[in-house]
């Protein structure tokens, strides 16, 4: 941090401790460049009312922003009132807040602050109860500069000597490769896999074979390999001295089950090379991967990931087969995503044999929808950056023909001006069918999306049709590796692909349907196979739980959905019907055999 960002975070943690000392319930922290909007006294007022009646009490808040800009096209956020909202990230400034003396003492308890007090705080809301008026009445005096321009905090996340999730940490591929990891398969080899991926690495794994042309790229020494590391593949195991001798400089991991058991690989044919050797009872932690590897340590826990059984490699089956001209739109850039080339198609792999012994039920429903069930769907009421409008229950209309409309409407609700429609299961789903007869609708600028979602780290399977183009289907996958709870949550692109349909999504309903396997995600349109995404191609396939959302929203991307048509608005899609066939994420078995401390 520079001498003025410790100054200001100082003065405020200094405040903190004085507030987290005294008597008061709540204290207005103000900075000293400030000056107060018109109708501050009265929109505090109305805040402060809606959350006593909201708390049946006086307000359980940790913060209360009143002076704040949000992030480039607005922050997550959710309204928990007409004037209060909670805030997921995307806050800056603290020229003006509201702290609790319970928010005081949290914010202590999360110190130290890296980098500037306001982009650090924006890390520490989901350890807090952040709340914000729905517009800032607190503003920094004109006069001055009051900016973070000159903040270090860029460079550093650049060079790796902080990592503050920035995508920037992964624009340059891991220096330390090829890796090859040997070892009796389990739990411990798939979650030394994700452990790779989240320092960077692209990483294929858990594969009794690989496709031929990387296999001769291996043992050829080449370097136009699609992979950097290679863990749990049997194939490899008979060739190991090989590639010691093609690749010299290449790092090798070795996991027995015990110390002193006999060598995974036989004969000694890793002699002389850089071997990390980690034993069954040895905890799973950063240190000794990253010491190996010579990277920093990502500030997520080590992975632990269920282990399914080593897939089987085979060749393109007739079920998978699909006639329809799928046009590969422009794509996210990152380790998880294998850049196009015309010998790459992913690797075709048969179902993990163990799957289905790995979950205590499953879910199969087929819901009219003829009125919500709220405990298992929720009517949202939040937004995200790239959304024009706010998503409102009352936007979600029971149709008398059955079924429900998702509207859009022009309206000015302070952070948006406009409204939007979007229904979300209550239940976490892995792996399953998921099917919604949907009518899209045509007004330009507006998405109608059936899709899976989760965040930390996001993952999604997407169904969008755009009112600029409801006669082609929107596909599109999102990954990022980690166990629950890891931040890794970049991309804005996915990697989308775009299908015609073949009809006019807008004039009358159609099915559309997910299949998501370990193995594959596939997409389904009035029971047609239309596009197949197998392992590696170009992502791997999201491997956490999500819930099932359908809605329409007004888009800020004319690449997107074209340029919204707001003379057009109101609009409207129709669901008419949803069907799941999943396993309950909610209610699957821990792992017996994962040590605590993992």
């Amino acid at each position: 941090m520079s001498d003025a960002e410790v100054a200001i975070a100082r003065s405020h943690i200094d405040i903190w401790k004085t507030i987290a000392t005294s008597d008061a319930s709540y204290t207005l922290v103000l900075e000293d460049d400030v000056w107060f909007g018109h109708d501050f006294g009265q929109l505090v007022d109305q805040a402060w009312s809606e959350m006593k009646v909201a708390n049946c009490a006086r307000p359980a808040f940790d913060m209360l922003y009143l002076s704040y800009q949000e992030v480039r096209h607005g922050a997550p956020k959710e309204f928990v009132s007409k004037t209060v909202f909670r805030p997921e990230r995307g806050l800056w400034y603290l020229s003006g807040y509201v702290l609790s003396k319970k928010g005081a003492l949290l914010l202590l308890e999360l110190l130290p602050c890296r980098g500037p007090v306001d982009l650090w705080i924006n890390h520490m809301f989901r350890e807090m109860d952040v709340r914000a008026l729905r517009r800032s009445v607190i503003s920094q005096r004109l006069d001055l500069s009051s900016t973070n321009s000159y903040s270090i905090l860029p460079t550093l996340s650049r060079i790796g000597i902080i990592d503050g999730g920035n995508t920037a940490l992964f624009q340059r591929r891991p220096t330390c490769s090829p890796v090859f990891a040997f070892g009796a398969s389990g739990f411990r080899m798939s979650s030394l896999a994700m452990a790779l991926l989240m320092l960077g690495y692209r990483c294929c794994s858990d594969f009794d074979r690989i496709p031929e042309c990387e296999l001769d790229s291996l043992l050829n020494g080449r370097t136009d390999r699609v992979f950097d590391a290679y863990v749990n593949i049997e194939s490899l195991v008979p060739h190991a001295r090989v590639l010691t001798q093609r690749f010299p400089h290449a790092k090798f991991i070795v996991i027995d089950e015990v110390a002193g058991a006999a060598e995974a690989l036989d004969g000694g044919a890793l002699e002389g090379a850089d071997v990390l050797r980690l034993y069954g009872e040895t905890p799973n932690t950063w240190r000794g991967l990253c010491e190996h590897l010579k990277v920093a340590p990502p500030i997520a826990p080590y992975p632990s990931v269920r282990y399914f059984g080593q897939r089987r490699y085979r060749s393109a089956s007739v079920d998978e087969l699909t006639t329809r001209p799928a046009k590969q739109l422009r794509h996210d850039q990152s380790p998880w995503i294998v850049e196009p080339r015309a010998s790459w198609k992913g690797i075709r792999a048969s179902a993990f044999n163990q799957m289905e012994a790995s979950f205590s039920s499953r879910v199969i429903f087929e819901d009219n929808l003829a009125d919500i069930q709220p405990a298992r769907w929720l009517l949202r009421n939040d937004t995200f950056p790239g959304n024009l409008g706010l998503f409102r229950p009352a936007n979600v209309i029971p149709q008398l023909s059955g079924g429900l409309s998702l509207t859009v409407i022009k309206e000015p609700l302070g952070v948006r001006n406009l409204s939007a429609a979007a229904v979300s299961s209550r239940s976490n789903f892995l792996f399953g069918r998921f099917e919604v007869a949907l009518q899209a609708t045509n007004v330009p600028g507006l998405v109608t999306g059936f899709f899976l979602h989760r965040e930390s780290p996001r993952q999604e399977i997407d169904v969008e049709i755009t009112g600029n183009r409801p006669d082609r289907l929107l596909v599109n996958v999102f990954y990022n590796p980690g166990s629950e709870g890891a931040k890794f949550d970049y991309g804005y692109r996915g990697t989308p692909v775009s299908i015609p349909l073949g009809f006019d999504a807008s004039k009358t309903l159609h099915r559309f349907a997910i299949e998501w396997d370990p193995c594959f995600v596939r997409w389904f349109v009035d029971g047609e196979l239309v596009h197949c995404r197998v392992t590696w191609g170009p992502t791997p396939i999201p491997h956490l739980p999500m819930t099932l959302h359908v809605n329409t929203w007004p888009t800020r991307s004319h690449e997107l959905a074209g340029r919204l048509a707001l003379r057009a608005l109101p609009a409207s899609a129709i669901v008419r019907r949803i069907s799941v066939d999943s396993f309950n994420a909610d209610t699957r078995p821990q792992l017996a055999s994962v040590p605590e401390d993992i």
